[in-house]
């Protein structure tokens, strides 16, 4: 049986009784039935677990691994152990997948031998009253059959955020075993694995069908929630991608673009993260860290080199430019104002931006 299974479907699982039952399901509903689906029961309090238990009892295919709290990359890394498949797919346990997904996947991977099939994938956002919006993130069809080819056209992908979540992707189990690459045990761990990943990738399909939907439903999470540390994060996150391009001897403009406006979208990102009503800092206190960030030398470097795409964003950067504390400062309340009032609008922006 284990020569059998295709894809190893892995899934860390932690406070999601509301949604990890759909998740499964979607799982189960798939065209592709040759697969096996590891879920990593990581602590929970609630009774997430005993839901996974309960759809594992009656399908052989599940397995439930009961865990100590460690966080998802722990699960994960865990669950990638213990994995027979072929291929590697990570779902998040309150999302959901096509019918489609890991049979269209597999077929693609298999016709051009990848060692990562990247495919669009859908954003849902719960605006209230049982209504949402979605939106769509996709990049056309191509076959990158070597590193060079690849590194040239990664920034395409890069800009329409397709290769920092891991739930748009098949993976290939023997690249990742031979190359001992694994979830690091940090905030925000999708984006360095898969820097891990693409950095030596020789062989890589785009596919630009859409198969996961990300759920944006716990608007209290999305829209509310204050990160302390986030900036360090971000500045930690930039210098990843610079060195990966350092690395692979891509600097064409196109690219040096798309991390300047990638870096200069996360630094207003963060900027509102200081303004946030959950942000215990004084006012006074506020504006000092808001002109701290605005002295790094990087911003400016970064703010000359972007070309926003819309006319809005043009307008944001501008008080970044002229380095105004007190502007950038008023102009985050309004972006946190938009925010925690009306999700419908600031998802329409952050989109269009």
């Amino acid at each position: 049986m284990d020569n059998k299974i295709k894809v190893s479907v892995i899934m860390p699982v932690y406070k999601v009784e509301e949604y990890v039952g759909k998740a499964i399901e979607s799982i189960q509903a798939q065209t592709l039935k040759e697969w096996e689906f590891l879920i990593v029961d990581d602590g929970t309090p609630d009774r997430s677990g005993e839901i996974c238990d309960e759809y594992a009892a009656k399908d052989d295919r599940i397995h439930v691994i009961h865990k100590e709290n460690g966080g998802a990359p722990s699960a994960r890394n865990m669950a990638i152990e213990m994995a027979k498949g072929e291929y590697f797919y990570f779902l998040d346990s309150d999302d959901w997948a096509e019918p489609n997904m890991l049979e269209d996947m597999y077929h693609l991977a298999k016709r051009d031998n990848a060692q990562l099939v990247v495919a669009g994938f859908y954003i849902d956002t719960y605006i209230g009253n049982g209504n949402y919006m979605t939106d769509d993130y996709v990049v056309p069809d191509a076959v990158y059959p070597n590193k060079e080819e690849f590194r040239k056209n990664a920034y395409k992908l890069f800009d329409k955020n397709l290769l920092y979540t891991p739930w748009n992707k098949l993976y290939e189990a023997k690249y990742i075993m031979e190359n001992n690459l694994r979830f690091p045990t940090t905030f925000w761990d999708d984006f360095p694995f898969n820097v891990s990943i693409v950095r030596n990738v020789e062989r890589v399909t785009v596919t630009s069908r859409q198969y996961y939907h990300f759920l944006r439903a716990r608007t209290e999470s999305e829209t509310a929630a204050y990160r302390p540390g986030m900036y360090e994060k971000r500045e930690e996150e930039h210098s990843w991608m610079v060195n990966l391009y350092k690395e692979w001897h891509v600097w064409d403009p196109a690219s040096k673009e798309m991390i300047a406006r990638r870096y200069i979208e996360r630094f207003i990102g963060c900027v509102e993260n200081v303004t946030n009503p959950k942000c215990e800092m004084t006012e006074k206190e506020k504006r000092r860290e808001i002109k701290k960030m605005l002295s790094n030398p990087r911003v400016a470097k970064m703010a000359k080199l972007a070309r926003p795409r819309s006319g809005y964003m043009k307008i944001m950067l501008l008080p970044v430019k002229w380095k105004s504390t007190l502007l950038t400062y008023l102009e985050a309340k309004v972006i946190t104002y938009v925010k925690t009032k009306n999700t419908k609008l600031f998802t329409k922006l952050k989109v269009g931006r």
